[in-house]
């Protein structure tokens, strides 16, 4: 028998599966197909590595929309804290940044990479990089081994399939293990982008209008087909030449796709509120009260501050009002209007970019055919899964990669019982 547990894979969760193994003994086999292990990890983050996230696990789980509720199991064997714990260990200090993120205090991806890779050298893992798999081999309900493209067979007593979703292609994501999973019966939920910009087809969009201007701390929401939010995310975005991105955009780009599917809508409406903090009465009376005050001074001059002087001259024009008018020659409907824009600026996306340009894959390998605290196949002995080849996803923010560590460390240990 040539190891105990062959990994498939180098990424977060495949690094993690074979520490898992190895630390009980078990001898294990990584396999990848890149020229060098952890390539996700290294540009994860910015390049800082978001090792994981210290929010309560409830409020991990609310950021994993995709079927996050399937971690609660995995999350009372091993959790965020036990990834903080796991890389101090290892001698890599965290620091707590907004929001719950996790960096290492070097602010550099690299020294987790590396940490990483020198650990599983302590534990005697073999490691073969430059070694794509041609396919899992199967006998009668288990696993026997796997077939490498060259030809070589490999036997063992488990394989963890850590091979990625098809986001990032770059680093050796191609959906390699969508097609061994259904060999084995299991289901492939539908592939979709997520953590992705957004794409649309409105004039303003195709006219570079608002091209590369930045909003702060603004809601977007995706509406359905009644106008009413799906989701609302109150965070920054950017209008680009193509629609609009930033981590708002993101985070609503899952619902567009999902949008578009439930109801076959060519597009689906989104939602900019520019003042959240404000209610649109309230809004409305204090712009007339700013323009009553200084009735002489220009629109613009007076509204300065608003908003981004881009985007201000842009609801005054969608408001019919000119911005060079004096404040007491508008009208109390038209305040009211750009009032409304403010609070409430709608237009049509069409879709996003393709899931090679995403940040995460949503769809894949069912969580139904999977136990929760082992990450084994409910149909084939042997086989586990895990990381972003379950149909498992999350916002950006640690929130993913903590889901490829908690699934990572408990496939690798259930494979090495085996």
């Amino acid at each position: 028998m040539n190891a105990d547990v062959i990994v498939i894979g180098g990424g977060p969760s495949g690094l993690m599966a074979a520490i898992a193994a190895a630390e009980r003994k078990a001898k294990v086999l990584l396999l990848d197909k890149g020229s060098k292990l952890g390539r996700k990890l290294a540009i994860s983050g910015g390049g800082r590595c978001n090792v994981t996230n210290r929010l309560p696990i409830d409020e991990i789980i609310r950021h994993i929309p995709g079927n996050g509720r399937f971690l609660y199991g995995a999350f009372s064997i091993f959790n965020n804290e036990d990834i903080i714990r796991f890389f101090e260990n290892l001698g890599i200090r965290l620091k707590e940044e907004d929001h719950g993120r996790m960096f290492p205090v070097t602010d550099k991806a690299q020294s987790v990479v590396d940490a990483l890779l020198s650990y599983l050298k302590d534990l005697g893992v073999s490691i073969r990089t430059n070694t794509p798999v041609k396919d899992i081999l199967y006998g009668k309900n288990t696993v026997e081994g796997v077939l490498l493209e060259n030809g070589e067979a490999l036997s063992c007593r488990s394989v963890v399939v850590a091979v990625g979703g098809k986001s990032v292609p770059h680093t050796g994501s191609t959906g390699d293990g969508f097609p061994w999973a259904e060999k084995a019966g299991h289901t492939i939920a539908e592939l979709f982008p997520t953590e992705v910009p957004v794409t649309s087809d409105e004039a303003f969009i195709r006219d570079k209008t608002l091209q590369g201007l930045s909003l702060r701390d603004v809601g977007v929401s995706v509406l359905n087909p009644k106008g009413k939010p799906i989701i609302t995310h109150r965070m920054d975005m950017i209008f680009t030449h193509f629609g609009i991105s930033g981590p708002a955009v993101l985070r609503c780009s899952q619902f567009v796709v999902k949008a578009k599917k439930k109801w076959h809508a060519e597009e689906v409406t989104m939602r900019i509120d520019a003042l959240p903090e404000k209610h649109q009465e309230e809004l409305f009376q204090e712009i007339k009260n700013m323009l009553k005050d200084e009735p002489k001074k220009t629109v613009k001059n007076t509204l300065k501050g608003l908003l981004p002087e881009r985007y201000l001259l842009f609801l005054l024009e969608k408001s019919g009002i000119e911005p060079s008018m004096q404040g007491a020659t508008i009208s109390a409907d038209k305040i009211r209007a750009f009032a409304a824009h403010c609070k409430h600026f709608e237009f049509t996306v069409n879709g996003t970019l393709p899931l090679e340009k995403a940040f995460v894959t949503g769809g894949g390998v069912s969580v139904k055919e999977i136990d929760p605290k082992s990450m084994e196949s409910k149909l084939m002995k042997g086989l586990f899964f895990c990381g972003e080849v379950l149909d498992i996803y999350g916002y950006t923010g640690g929130y993913n990669i903590t889901a490829a560590f908690v699934t990572g460390r408990l496939a690798g240990e259930n494979a090495a019982k085996q």
